[in-house]
């Protein structure tokens, strides 16, 4: 039996704290859980009441990790959990409420945390539409920046408010923050139409090519993310990358600035951005809209 962790009168039990997770970086299990405990202000609005999918590296990012649905059997009686059913198949997703179930995580060596896009209150209709822009290794960042910002001007033509975000690693999401009533595909025909139009303006930069070996050097235009029980990492996980960087939303006019590298924001500084900015993507839970 390890040390135990009290938070909000929840004990949780934890193990090999001073495993590496990140070995270069040095930072270790205990890092990880000591920077949900900080960031979980900012990160919990943006899971709760929502299905969550892990992505755990219990022997650190250098070793192979795996995507996680069902809780583990082993979880405290007082994790909280959903059930769905994907056709025949069962599934209990967790659910998180509190620090509480995010220092858990952390203790089972979780450094991505991916959100479904719609709440287990009506799991068919997504609260946001997402724009996901996945550059090939070699693009400048600078390039993903033009394009999200091309998206932006698109988007604005339709009256419409998008919120940027790094992925964590090399490209970057646009949220689109929707009334409620659309379905999935509702969501990812709109995208799909905005996607369009923005590869016709940008033919030589962007494809909407989903096989990967005919995409060449140019950014995917991904709206198939946007269906249910698809995920993408939630602002302010970690990602399992050299620097321990942290997917982080921007404002738009950090896009037009040519030394934004999506390696600037990690678990070592984001909470001092945290502090002067706020929580940048909060009006993805607010700002509803109507797709037109």
């Amino acid at each position: 039996m390890g040390p135990s962790l009290e938070v909000k009168g929840k004990t949780i039990v934890l193990t090999n704290l001073e495993k590496e997770l990140w070995p270069v970086e040095g930072l270790t299990k205990h890092n990880l859980i000591k920077y949900y405990l900080e960031v979980a202000p900012y990160l919990l609005p943006h899971l709760e009441r929502r299905f969550l999918v892990m992505q755990r590296f219990p022997h650190g990012i250098l070793k192979e990790g795996f995507y996680q649905k069902n809780v583990p059997p082993e979880a405290p009686s007082w994790i909280h959990t959903a059930v769905f059913q994907h056709g025949e198949k069962h599934t209990r997703y967790l659910l998180a409420d509190g620090p509480e179930t995010l220092a858990w995580l952390g203790n089972l060596a979780c450094i991505e945390i991916h959100p479904w896009l719609s709440s287990v209150l009506k799991p068919g209709q997504p609260d946001y539409a997402v724009f996901d822009l996945d550059p090939p290794p070699g693009i400048p960042f600078s390039s993903v920046c033009e394009v999200a910002l091309g998206l932006k001007g698109l988007l604005e033509g339709r009256g419409l408010r998008s919120y940027p975000k790094t992925s964590g690693a090399s490209g970057i999401q646009v949220y689109l923050p929707l009334h409620p009533g659309y379905s999935y595909v509702q969501a990812r025909d709109f995208c799909h139409m905005v996607f369009k139009e923005l590869n016709d303006i940008n033919p030589d930069l962007t494809t909407l090519e989903r096989r990967v070996a005919l995409r060449g050097k140019k950014i995917y235009l991904d709206y198939l993310q946007n269906a249910r029980g698809k995920t993408l990492v939630s602002p302010y996980s970690p990602r399992p990358l050299p620097g321990a960087p942290v997917s982080t939303p921007l404002l738009w006019s950090e896009l037009s600035s040519p030394s934004l590298e999506p390696v600037k924001f990690s678990m070592l500084n984001i909470l001092s951005r945290l502090k002067s900015h706020g929580d940048l993507f909060a009006p993805v839970l607010t700002d509803h809209q109507y797709l037109n």
